[in-house]
């Protein structure tokens, strides 16, 4: 796996002067109008952050509202949101809310749910949120630069009966390929990050910020919601001495359970919420290291206790959230759908499509495949026609030497089996990660009508062909 080092976040941190914890990193939160008020405004321009810590200075990025990340909105479960989103680019935008159930006119896929807010344009994306959940926007025109640049934010829907914690903190994960001035490298479109595992950054921030360390105190809870924001890189967090108990994936509740090998995996566009417990003395510190790719193990940011214990047992509250209303796929009755993954370096090339219609495709350009077909733009036939109110499985086949995120626009499914055996937890996600060679089984009912973008979260890798459209059709419904 081709990889470049990280620039050493020691070196960069020590250089200057001394840093003090920072007692809360968590973005701006915004709350939402009510339903006979003017709408949030969303305005995505060109600016400047302070990625790198002082004495270094600002880096030029795209941004919302001119912070990075943009800013939380943040709503109870059954809320109306309406946010009008204003162009400042120069170039035309969307705004995608990924991963939580819109209807397919709000979803923000240019050319296929909309146009593309065209320079000093605005549009107004209202829809009410149906499930609880950490969710997250960005947008879905040349998405791979554009949120590459900054353009992205968290959106958190707070359950009626929320669990009880301390704290609710969220951290957007994002990494940054930078020059050594602290500028963002303009090599977007890379032939090369393309057909291998996406733009991998060399400096990676939390909330937009390299911090040192961060306060906890000695006995408290924290609720804490990961959301990945990075074009491709996967993290996988070790947490030290630490439990951290998994509680929630992509906005979807789950059996309260402690991650494999005791490491939290997070694809790109994923969320997972965790549930920690201090159990540090006062005055301790404990690094939290990103171990995911072997070999390129760095530590993420230190986590330094406060002088003083705010309880000295472990509390005893519940870890259980509420499930959303999803329709549950009736197994017996679902249809089966065969899902290759071909393409990209040291990928089986024979296979899921016709080599010479590949190779074809490949002149003009692409990398990567679904059954054989790279997507050359959202003007194509879909993949599937579904009809509405009916169960369905993706027998998803990854028959190339890289990872995926697949993401589906529009609905949350069940990850039933992994290479023939069943999940422990059947979770719900709308994004899941599939390893080189992996076989994976999702199953889902197609209830909400539309065309669906289904694709590849690398962001390269969508834009060199890792998508398709999935048709709800609300023609033919169940009978």
């Amino acid at each position: 796996m081709t990889l470049n080092r990280l620039i050493s976040r020691r070196h960069v941190l020590c250089t200057g002067a001394a840093f003090t914890a920072i007692s809360a990193l968590s973005p701006a939160r915004v709350a939402m109008a009510g339903p006979t008020e003017d709408p949030f405004l969303l305005r995505a321009a060109a600016g400047q952050a302070a990625l790198r810590p002082a004495p270094y200075g600002s880096t030029d990025v795209w941004s919302y509202n001119g912070s990075l990340p943009g800013p939380e909105i943040r709503v109870r479960q059954g809320d109306r949101i309406r946010v009008l989103a204003q162009n400042g680019l120069n170039e035309g935008t969307t705004v995608h809310w990924h991963g939580i159930r819109t209807p397919n006119a709000m979803d923000g896929v240019p050319f296929l749910t909309q146009d593309p807010i065209p320079v000093g344009g605005e549009f107004l994306y209202e829809f009410d949120a149906l499930d609880a959940g950490t969710f997250w926007y960005h947008p879905h025109q040349r998405s791979s630069e554009q949120v590459g640049r900054g353009l992205y934010g968290p959106l958190i829907v707070e359950e009626a009966d929320p669990i009880r914690v301390d704290r609710d903190l969220t951290w957007m994960l994002d990494d940054w390929r930078m020059t050594r001035e602290g500028q963002i490298a303009g090599d977007f479109g890379s032939r090369h990050d393309a057909m291998h595992g996406g733009r991998i950054g060399n400096s990676v921030t939390i909330n937009g910020q390299m911090p040192e360390r961060i306060s906890v105190r000695s006995g408290e809870r924290i609720r804490l919601r990961l959301i990945n924001a990075a074009n491709a890189r996967i993290f996988g967090l070790d947490f030290g001495g630490l439990a951290p108990v998994v509680v929630a994936l992509d906005g979807q509740p789950v059996s309260p359970h402690v991650p494999d090998d005791d490491i939290v995996v997070v694809g790109p566009a994923m969320r997972v919420d965790l549930v920690i417990d201090m159990t540090g003395k006062p005055g301790d510190a404990l690094t939290v290291t990103d171990a995911f790719y072997e070999g390129l193990e760095y530590r993420l940011v230190d986590l330094a206790y406060g002088p003083d214990r705010l309880r000295d047992s472990v509390p005893d509250w519940s870890m259980d959230l509420p499930p959303n209303p999803l329709a549950e796929p009736d197994m017996a009755s679902a249809a089966r759908h065969q899902i290759v993954f071909n393409g990209g370096m040291m990928g089986q090339m024979m296979m899921g499509g016709g080599m010479g219609s590949m190779m074809e495709q490949m002149r003009e350009g692409n990398m990567w495949f679904i059954n054989g077909k790279a997507a050359t733009g959202h003007m194509m036939d879909p993949l599937l026609v579904l009809p509405q109110g009916t169960s369905h499985v993706l027998q998803m086949d990854n028959r190339t030497a890289w990872h995926h995120p697949m993401h589906l626009h529009g609905h949350s499914f069940r990850v039933i089996t992994r290479n023939g055996q069943p999940t422990r937890h059947r979770e719900w996600q709308d994004t899941v990660l599939m390893a080189p060679e992996e076989r994976v089984e999702i199953a889902f009912v197609a209830d909400n009508p539309g065309d669906w973008m289904f694709h590849c979260h690398i962001l390269e890798h969508q834009a060199a062909g890792m998508m398709g459209i999935i048709r709800v059709d609300p023609g033919t419904t169940k009978t």
